[in-house]
This record gives C-alpha cells, structure tokens and sequence, in this order.
C-alpha cells in the first residue's frame, strides 16, 4: 500500500518551492555558438563575412553572400578538463563526448528582372548548439564549516515551528514531505528544514519537551570542529539548442539585410552529490549524505535583424541585433539525505519529485558590430564587436516575491559585458589556413564569480568546387567559484579553473 500511495504522490503532486537562481539565469543567458568548422576556426568572427551556415546564426543577412544554394553539416568531439580547488584539496577531472552540434541549408533564388535593385533572394533553415552543459567534477577537501549551517540558517530566518516538521497521526515520512512543499505557507525551505530534522543533523532546542510545537530555535547534533572532511560530486549534461529560420535579399551589388526567426529548447539534468565526515567524539552525527537531482526543460523564442554593407569589394561592414530570448522553463526535483544517526524510513523521500510551477526568462538582447576586409582571392580577415547587458536578465512574473528578490539579485550583481573576436583565413589555391582568438568579458560585475574568457582556434579547410570540407581545432579557459549550495548559512565554494576544447569536422555541398 505504501508502495501505491506514493506513486499517486508522484503524480499528481505540484510542489511551490524555488531554486531559480543568478546561476540559472546567467546559464541560460550566455551563448557558445559550436557551429561549423570554418566558423569556428574564425573564432566566430564572422559578422561581416557571411556565407558560411553558422555565420547566418550571427548575421541573418550572411545567407546572401551566398551565390549558390548551400547545405552543410557539423560534428564535434567536445573535451572540458576541470581543475578544483576546495580548500586544501586538488582534484582534476575530464569529460569527452562525440556530438552533432550543426546542420542547415540557405536556397538562393535570383531575381531575373534586371531592372530591379534587388538582385537575389534567400531562405535557410538550420539547427545550430548554443551551449553544451555536459560536465562533471569532484571538490575534496577540508573546511571548518558544516553542512549543518544549510540547515539552521534557514530556521534563523524564517520562524519554523516544530510541529511542522513532526508526522501527522497515519501519515508517512514521504507524505509529510510531499505536503510541506505542496503547502503556499512553507514549501521548498521549509522541505529542507524538515530533511535537516529527519537525517537527524538539527533538532529542536526543546526536544525533550515533545508536546512543544511552538518550539521555532533549533540546534546542530554536528558538535563543532576545526575540521570537515568533505566530497561534492557535480555532474550535469543537456544542451541549448536553437533552430532558425532565415529570410534576406541582396540590393543593389552592396547591400544585404536578413532576419532570423529562431527557436529555442533547453534540456538539462543536474545531480550533485555530498559527503561530510568529522571525527568528533561529541558529535551525534559523524557521516551526512546529500544528493539533489534537477531536470529542467524549456522553450523559448528570439529574433534576429542584420545587414551587411560592401563599402567596397573589399571592404565589408555588418551590424546585428539579436532580441532577448523569452523563455518558458519548467523544473523538477528530488533530493537524497542520509546519515548516521537519520530515520530509517528517510531514504523514501527520494522518490518525491517536486514539480515546481513553470516560470518565465528573459535573457539579454545584444548588438554586434562588425568589420571584415577580403583580400581577393588570397584571403580575408575579420574582426567582431558584442555588447550585451546581462543585468537585463529578468525572472517573471516580477510580481512574485522570489523572483523580484533574483531580479535584484542579477541588477546588483551582473553587469554589461564585451565580447571581442578576430580571425583570419589564407588560401593556397583549394587550401585554406585559418585562425583566430576571443575575448569575452564576465558577466559579472565581480570577476571572483566568474572570470573573463579567453580562447584561440586553428583550422584546416579544402575545396573541391561544390564541395568542402573543414577541420578545426579550438580551446577556451575561464575560472569560475562555484557555491556548492546558495544558501547564506553555508557558502563553501569551489574554484574550478574550466578548459573546454573543440574538435570540428564539418562538410558543405553547393547545390
């Protein structure tokens, strides 16, 4: 029977808790276009060239310079290497995946009127990976701080009295859990309180006294030492896809506007897992296990404006607007706690899935501006500007007491940020030599949390007339302080010095 009624629980429960957070919006806010081989050789700086697949996902007029209809397709072996420092700990750890990470096609279609200043047509359709969020890495190390302050910093700020968090006449440890996040009045801060009391890391001040429900001030049975051996597993995959549809026209020998219609599908699952251990003899709780599993599926749509201008044949100017991105995102959960001196029937929990109440995003609009100079047949280079303000980044309905709270949050904490990219191409009859570095600013107003990124790429590329085929290799850094939990009682933090490295193989066909 107990089997039964929890899967009813399963289903039908809608949980009101939150964990959205800056994290969130600025993981869904930044783009890492992987795009095609030659795209990437450029380092992207590609906004003034056009004709290249992915060159359209950041200028929607580059689907013109084509002079033939064109399709091409990506593969890429994605390598991310972590270094982790967590206190006096040092781990490394490294995670490689084969993907298809771009694909589409642009149909050109010649105007036969040679009266008119339009002089060409296109269309394209294409699916290009914005972000990669496979990764994993493991923080080892000894604090001074316990998991027990996630706990009882929650119960400092918000009055819990203890007949909340006690079971009900014939109600089980699940059904308990399941009510308190289902309940307006508590919900997901209150469900980690009553974890914290279960898993027998907290206790009322006033346990003896069980007929005291009133009783709000709570104690660790963590006794307190100068040392925590502790272990945080992080491992996440998922991606930020985006499929574009691409309309624009050539005028005049000069002239090239376009749009982009994109749509966006977010598909990401996070598990993090943690282990504390002291070897305090007045401690109660020698051992604690924590484990949170996120899923997070969303939907969302932007819009692209470009042009680019031939200010002569050699000389070519592009400027793009890319909107926000309006997200729809919704999210479930489930956590695992355990310890030494826990209730036997706490491992039930794990089978609650919180089902939060969908949510809305907006990600920053941004402006590129870009310079590009062909020398004829022997080569190009190229060089693209980005500005975009990630404290724009918005968490709606506003309304809602938590999200206003996060929209403070992302006004005080993020900031504008640059982005700055060149590249250049050598040809050698059928062969191309290329290269290319960028640079792009934190969207942080304080680098602590994230550092600025920096990253070079080399590419290969042959042409055999209607066909080709490219060959890239790219790499980037950034650093990064990870908050194992955002929660204000227990900020232990990890710093993760992230290389991410590319190879790229793509082929095109002239239609």
């Amino acid at each position: 029977m107990k089997k039964i009624a929890l899967l009813t629980l399963v289903m039908g429960m809608i949980q009101f808790g939150f964990s959205q957070d800056i994290t969130d919006a600025v993981r869904y806010s930044e783009d890492n276009i992987q795009g095609t081989a030659r795209f990437r050789a450029l380092s992207g700086a590609f906004g003034a060239l056009g004709g290249d697949m992915s060159a359209v996902s950041i200028n929607p007029a580059g689907s013109s310079i084509f002079n033939d209809s064109h399709i091409s397709i990506s593969t890429a072996i994605n390598i991310k290497n972590n270094d982790v420092q967590y206190y006096n700990g040092f781990n490394n750890s490294k995670k490689t995946n084969f993907d298809l990470n771009q694909t589409g096609a642009a149909f050109v279609f010649y105007n036969r009127n040679p009266d008119s200043k339009w002089k060409k047509f296109a269309f394209g359709a294409s699916y290009d990976k914005v972000e990669d969020y496979d990764n994993n890495w493991l923080a080892r190390g000894t604090s001074n701080s316990s998991i027990d302050n996630y706990f009882l910093s929650i119960t400092q700020n918000q009055a819990i009295p203890f007949g909340v968090l006690k079971l009900q006449p014939g109600e089980y440890i699940e059904d308990a859990y399941a009510n308190i996040g289902a309940n307006p009045n508590y919900g997901y801060s209150v469900q980690q309180v009553f974890l914290g009391y279960w898993a027998g890391i907290i206790d009322p001040v006033n346990l003896d006294d069980l007929t005291n429900d009133e009783e709000t001030n709570y104690l660790s049975n963590i006794a307190p030492a100068d040392s925590f051996n502790q272990s945080y597993i992080y491992n996440s995959t998922g991606y930020n896809g985006k499929f574009s549809l691409n309309f624009s026209s050539q005028f005049t020998d000069r002239i090239y506007f376009g749009i982009n219609l994109n749509s966006h599908f977010i598909n990401y699952d996070k598990i993090t897992q943690y282990y504390e251990s002291n070897s305090h003899p007045d401690a109660l709780v020698n051992n604690v296990y924590f484990e949170n599993i996120l899923s997070t599926y969303g939907s969302g749509f932007s819009f692209q404006l470009g042009s680019i201008v031939k200010v002569t044949q050699s000389l070519r100017v592009g400027l793009t607007y890319n909107s926000p991105t309006w997200y729809r995102i919704e999210e479930e959960s489930s956590q695992n706690i355990d310890s030494n001196y826990a209730d036997p029937e706490i491992g039930y929990i794990g089978d609650i899935i919180n089902v939060y109440p969908a949510y809305n995003l907006k990600s920053p609009g941004k402006f590129t501006g870009s310079l590009a100079y062909v020398f004829g047949k022997y080569g190009l280079i190229s060089f693209d500007y980005s500005l975009r303000d990630y404290s724009n980044t918005k968490f709606k309905p506003s309304s809602d007491p938590h999200f206003s709270e996060q929209n403070s949050i992302i006004n005080n904490l993020l900031t504008t940020a640059s982005t700055y990219k060149i590249g250049g191409e050598l040809r050698l009859n059928q062969l191309s030599i290329r290269g290319g570095y960028r640079f792009e600013e934190s969207p942080y107003k304080d680098s602590f949390y994230q550092s600025d990124l920096n990253g070079y790429s080399v590419g290969l590329g042959y042409s055999f007339g209607n066909f080709n085929m490219d060959l890239t290799f790219d790499q980037a850094q950034r650093d990064s302080n990870y908050r194992l939990y955002s929660n204000p009682g227990f900020s232990n933090s990890a710093f993760i010095d992230n290389k991410q490295s590319n190879i790229t193989f793509t082929v095109g066909f002239n239609l």
